[in-house]
């Protein structure tokens, strides 16, 4: 398979929230365009469907499971020093796990709901983030890509998206701020800001049977591959959106 046909040839990618509906379809992306693919989730009998989806396009992947709610940051550690054991690499990270209940206003959100959502939607995401960046440093193309929901741009008001809403704003705003940090020698940060997509996240706020403007996210699969390579260079410290 020439470097061409595969532009993530030898590369080693982390993939977060790989059972979710984004995450699956990059994982599988990832694994065609010649990645080892490292599946992270929570829940083993999805994470081994995608394994599956996986293997029979790329090479073999690998199988992470872990709740990013009760992760710590010694986890996160944990789980680089490991990828470093089996790997020597990491050449990418792909952020797609996400915690969303459903629309509810500000005021009647439990706090319990509001905080979950903070920390998988955000705080988890920089933990797992900063425990990596050592590892993709020493890659010559190391990149970390958000995927960030827009409320507004998918929903409309942008109103009752609680703490989800609030974490997709700050993740916005984490992306050139981080890559200011590392500057133009350090690994690519940046963000997919795809459209509405079909998966059961969206379904907690929408009707499917009317939810006529989203799309399978296979759609997205593709840009989340370009942004982990090396040609992506032009993306980095942004938010790209795709429709």
């Amino acid at each position: 398979m020439s470097t061409a046909a595969a532009p993530l040839q030898d590369r080693v990618v982390l993939v977060v929230g790989a059972a979710g509906g984004l995450g699956a379809a990059a994982s599988v992306a990832c694994a065609a365009a010649g990645a080892t693919v490292v599946l992270l989730g929570r829940k083993p009998a999805p994470l081994n469907r995608v394994y599956d989806a996986a293997k029979a396009v790329g090479p073999e992947p690998a199988l992470y499971p872990l709740d990013l709610e009760g992760a710590s940051p010694d986890d996160f550690d944990e789980l680089a020093q490991r990828l470093e054991t089996e790997f020597g690499r990491l050449d990418g990270v792909l952020h797609c796990a996400a915690e969303f209940k459903g629309l509810t206003p500000l005021q009647h959100t439990d706090p319990a709901d509001f905080a979950r959502a903070i920390h998988v939607d955000l705080t988890a995401r920089w933990w797992l983030t900063q425990a990596c960046l050592p590892l993709l440093s020493r890659s010559d193309a190391g990149a970390v890509v958000f995927a960030i929901d827009d409320p507004v741009r998918v929903g409309g008001a942008g109103a009752f998206w609680g703490g989800y809403g609030l974490a997709q704003a700050a993740q916005a705003a984490l992306v050139p701020m981080l890559q200011a940090e590392l500057g133009a020698d350090g690994p690519r940060i940046s963000g997919l800001r795809p459209g509405p997509m079909r998966t059961g996240l969206r379904a907690r706020a929408f009707q499917p049977n009317t939810d006529l403007e989203a799309r399978a996210p296979e759609t997205y699969a593709a840009a989340c591959v370009e942004l982990l390579c090396s040609a992506a260079a032009d993306a980095r410290g942004r938010v790209v959106e795709i429709d």
